[in-house]
């Protein structure tokens, strides 16, 4: 149901491309960077269109306190991240259990998001290691999600990210996910850390190249007004 709702609302929310791209057969681990609190719906409705309509999501426990959204998380067995206790091993040993099940798993291995007031995109921030780790546990293969424009709904104070949802329907934002190449991650925790934080950047980068080229697009395409000045670049 999740997946149903990103689905329809985040098309509404800006003008939503996803690169073409394939997941792998079987189970494997979607690492996606984040960079806004609608990042999970953006990476569900991405992985809809690429034909996975129910991933299971490792996201941070104070989601499942939100009463309606609560619910629905705990009945679709997405698993809660309680960050800097005891418990979060917990949430890797479930995930564990949901890739040898066969499910696609989504992971933020940044693990917060950027504390910037701005709108603008940057590259992922360092990684946790629970990816590694996983991975390395389980073998599975890890895609790397890049995804960029969702900043421009929301970022910065509470007042101005709802405000930017208010807003984003009529503003039409761009967003853009790219899915990179699967890697198998190798060598140690440490090494493997920094094989998925490259990859996950390099999937970054890709999805920043193909918003900057639909922008650039569809400026050029955009009609220039009566008796408007030309500016060129001295």
């Amino acid at each position: 149901m999740l997946s149903d709702v990103a689905r329809r609302v985040v098309p509404v929310l800006g003008r939503f491309r996803v690169a073409p791209g394939r997941l792998p057969q079987g189970p494997c681990i979607v690492a996606a960077n984040h960079s806004s609190l609608i990042d999970p719906g953006v990476v569900l409705a991405a992985l809809r269109r690429l034909g996975e309509p129910r991933p299971v999501v490792l996201a941070t426990a104070g989601l499942w306190r939100i009463p309606v959204l609560g619910r629905k998380l705990r009945a679709e067995g997405h698993i809660p991240v309680q960050r800097g206790t005891a418990q979060a091993a917990a949430a890797l040993e479930a995930a564990e259990r949901e890739l040898r099940r066969g499910r696609v798993v989504v992971i933020y291995p940044e693990g917060r998001l950027p504390r910037r007031p701005d709108s603008r995109d940057d590259a992922p921030q360092e990684f946790r290691t629970g990816l590694a780790r996983l991975a390395l546990a389980t073998g599975a293969p890890v895609v790397p999600l890049g995804q960029a424009g969702s900043r421009r709904i929301t970022s910065g104070s509470t007042l101005k990210q709802i405000a930017g949802v208010v807003t984003a329907p009529v503003r039409r934002p761009r967003i853009q996910v790219t899915l990179g190449p699967p890697v198998r991650l190798t060598g140690s925790v440490a090494q493997a850390t920094a094989q998925a934080h490259m990859a996950v950047t390099e999937a970054w980068h890709a999805a920043m190249d193909a918003l900057g080229a639909a922008q650039h697009t569809g400026s050029a395409a955009r009609p220039q007004a009566p008796g408007a000045s030309v500016r060129r670049r001295p």
